[in-house]
């Protein structure tokens, strides 16, 4: 039975080197909390305004060993992992972890969209109370940078039922499709500037009160911004960093009211 959390980012997580230092730097960052989940051991949420927002880990010995850097990845919430998993391959993506299930949690899998851009499909075992995204240190925007952004809107669109709700033409870089669920935004899409370096990837950003103050509390703990800050159409401010462990993440400064 179809839910109306389906095809939104639900929870958000942390694979890193140090999880301790990542609890550290992203704590001062954006006053997030944590709280153990289980054992406490291995896995540990972070805790927004709202409760709980997603987790953080070490990254396992395997990803290490394959090359993972420390990164972010957001779980989008389906009705059917399998099916879910099953389409994204016949549609040419790629299940990078075959469906499983997480013990009093929910069942998930990582999957590759045809560009190359990852992230994971869970369907929770209860109910996921949503988030207020326009609070400050929430989640609040999902942004695709790939290599043909025609291509995964099409690719997305058919996963998950997301929406073309609007397109920005952005001159030289192109157009920014911005996508959703009926009169809900989720994020936008866009492809790379030519002889762009890094491959296609999902980027997350999290709302702040003050994007100078944030970047600043950012980069006197070790992180380097790479692009912004920067005005965007609408009034909102954004920039995007990479955290001291490597990690990429976003911070988005609401349009003044």
């Amino acid at each position: 039975m179809a839910h109306e959390n389906d095809g939104r980012f639900v929870w958000y997580e942390h694979l890193t080197k140090d999880s301790r230092a990542a609890i550290d730097f992203y704590g001062a960052v954006f006053g997030w909390k944590t709280q153990p989940f289980g054992d406490g051991e291995h896995y540990v949420m972070w805790v927004g305004g709202q409760g709980p927002l997603g987790g953080v880990m070490d990254l396992s010995a395997e990803a290490a060993e394959m090359g993972a850097p420390p990164h972010w990845m957001a779980h989008v919430q389906v009705d059917d992992v399998d099916g879910t998993a099953a389409l994204a391959k016949q549609l040419g993506g790629q299940v990078h972890k075959a469906p499983e299930d997480l013990p009093t949690v929910g069942r998930f899998a990582v999957i590759a969209d045809p560009q190359g851009a990852f992230l994971s499909v869970f369907k929770p075992t209860g109910d996921m109370p949503l988030h207020d995204p326009s609070r400050p240190g929430e989640f609040c925007w999902s942004e695709l940078v790939t290599s043909d952004s025609v291509a995964a809107f099409a690719f997305y669109a058919r996963l998950f039922g997301w929406r073309l709700v609007e397109e920005m033409d952005m001159g030289a870089m192109g157009k920014y499709r911005i996508f959703g669920l009926r009169d809900l935004r989720l994020g936008g899409m866009m492809t790379a500037p030519e002889g762009a370096s890094l491959p296609p990837m999902w980027g997350y950003y999290t709302g702040v009160p003050n994007l100078d103050t944030a970047i600043g509390r950012a980069t006197r703990r070790g992180a380097k911004v790479t692009s912004g800050p920067m005005d965007v159409p609408g009034g909102a401010r954004i920039a995007q960093l990479v955290d001291p462990q490597g990690a990429a993440f976003a911070l988005h400064q609401a349009p003044p009211q």
